[in-house]
């Protein structure tokens, strides 16, 4: 019945005035074809606390756009093409419809005439979105940079606030910012450089780690802290990168060597397998399951001869046994996706927290996904053991580095889909069967203008259940004059 009366309703509009205000307008007749719009929101499907989504006409007539929810209906006038929500009119109109879907339609004016385009829809999901994304900006740039920062947003407005900027350290680099469990009471992130170290920040007590052991082949690199809070797993690699002048893949980023080790957060101590360090083959990225009993990692076959044969080397997904009481490890490990048998390569594997599906980044070697065209989206159903792509989310582009909710009902990721330069972090919904929907870029005021002008690249998608609350003021104090603490080996 509520498909009848939407359909009634779309077919008034092409003969009525809808009588919502002074001065909306009449439509007397219909374009038929969809409206070029930025962002692409066109039957997209939202959390209902998103912030307003507010996009832009590319055409270059007066144009309004008409919103009809379950019981209410709204015309906004586009201003230079941008169609912009009220906070307050935007709530509204979520919760009112929230569970079921709007309806918009963008009219333009050819003389005294408006016609109106096809409708389109935006889905409006029962389920919330973390109220925090945490983000590094960061140059698109390869070795050099001259400013860069964490950043968190609060998703249900768009106000953006720095966690960390290196102008506070004579602009060294800071990368790899974690959470436990999506909560920033327990965060970490890396300073290289100049007042280089760790950051280890636990209810607000800031510690500075250095991480380099005489049994590592390198500092801390990629982390994934246990769900108890007690560990944080990470790799350590000899990393290197070589650059094209005639590639589509810019830069190859690609490990001489590499490691997956646990660090006790409390002794300050590092423990590893000997199925987790082997020199016949490259460990990393790793992350726990949601019970703290697993470490899923991605690991290939050692190879010589680097850069000459990058090509070579193919990930697969691992799986090892961990046991928290005492910080040991399994004495087997299980391969759950041998990707090298497809061609391809593994990165980036995160377990949504409900436990029941893996999402990881699958493209052709290597593991630096974020510059391979390729780099497709892919879910693992872990009842089942069934691997597939996640399709509505992919695009001709690159797609890669991804974060889950709380809920595991959303997923953030990273994608350079708009320009092929700059990555702009895009939100999905994954259903309870583990199938995306259409995602949709971070709104913004103002978005045609916004991500226009900005030249920076969005690194490391994070969403976060809140705000990260430690000052960058006493973060900076203790790296420029705390002691380091050593982590060793237990």
């Amino acid at each position: 019945m509520k498909n009848i009366y939407k359909y009634i309703w779309v077919l008034s509009l092409v003969f009525c005035c809808i009588t919502c205000g002074k001065n909306d307008i009449k439509i007397s007749r219909t374009i038929d074809e969809v409206p070029v719009i930025f962002p692409d929101y066109k039957d997209v499907t939202v959390p209902y606390n998103i912030a307003p989504l507010n996009f832009s006409y590319m055409g270059k007539e007066a144009c309004r756009l008409i919103v009809a929810g379950v019981d209410d209906e709204m015309q906004i006038e586009g201003k230079n093409g941008l169609f912009s929500f009220s906070g307050s009119a935007w709530k509204k109109l979520m919760e009112r419809n929230k569970g079921g879907t709007i309806e918009l339609v963008v009219a333009i004016q050819t003389g005294n005439e408006w016609g109106g385009y096809k409708s389109f829809f935006i889905h409006v999901a029962p389920e919330p979105i973390d109220a925090y994304l945490s983000y590094r900006l960061i140059p698109p740039g390869y070795e050099g940079w001259k400013e860069m920062g964490l950043y968190q947003r609060n998703l249900e407005n768009y106000t953006q606030t720095a966690i960390y900027e290196n102008k506070l350290t004579n602009g060294n680099c800071v990368n790899c910012h974690s959470y436990c469990n999506r909560n920033p009471d327990k965060m970490m992130f890396h300073a290289r450089a100049e007042f280089g170290g760790t950051i280890l920040i636990r209810d607000k007590v800031i510690e500075k780690l250095n991480t380099k052991t005489d049994s590592t082949m390198s500092a801390l690199v990629y982390p994934y802290w246990h769900p108890s809070g007690d560990y944080i797993a990470f790799s350590v690699n000899k990393t290197k990168q070589s650059f094209f002048n005639h590639h589509p893949n810019r830069v190859e980023v690609y490990d001489l060597a590499s490691d997956v080790v646990v660090y006790n957060v409390h002794t300050h101590q590092i423990a590893y397998s000997p199925l987790t360090k082997s020199n016949q083959a490259f460990e990393t990225f790793p992350t726990f399951s949601p019970d703290g009993r697993s470490l899923y990692y991605c690991s290939a076959h050692a190879v010589d001869s680097m850069p000459q044969s990058y090509k070579k080397v193919k990930y697969s997904l691992l799986r090892i046994d961990f046991n928290p009481e005492d910080m040991t490890f399994g004495d087997k490990v299980d391969t759950l996706y041998n990707a090298p048998l497809h061609g391809k390569s593994v990165s980036f594997p995160r377990i949504s927290p409900d436990g029941k599906f893996l999402a990881f980044t699958l493209h052709e070697f290597g593991n630096f996904s974020i510059w391979h065209k390729d780099a497709d989206l892919y879910m693992v159903n872990l009842q089942t053991k069934q691997v597939y792509p996640l399709s509505e989310a992919n695009s001709d582009d690159v797609d890669s580095y991804h974060s889950w909710s709380e809920n595991s009902r959303w997923m953030v990721f990273s994608s350079r889909r708009t320009n092929g330069l700059y990555t702009r972090p895009f939100i999905t919904y994954i259903d309870e069967k583990g199938k995306a929907h259409k995602p949709f870029l971070l709104p913004q005021e103002n978005p045609l203008v916004y991500y226009k002008q900005l030249m920076f690249s969005y690194n490391i998608p994070e969403l976060m259940v809140k705000k990260v609350e430690v000052s960058e003021h006493e973060i900076a104090k203790t790296l420029r004059y705390s002691k380091e603490i050593n982590v060793t080996v237990k």
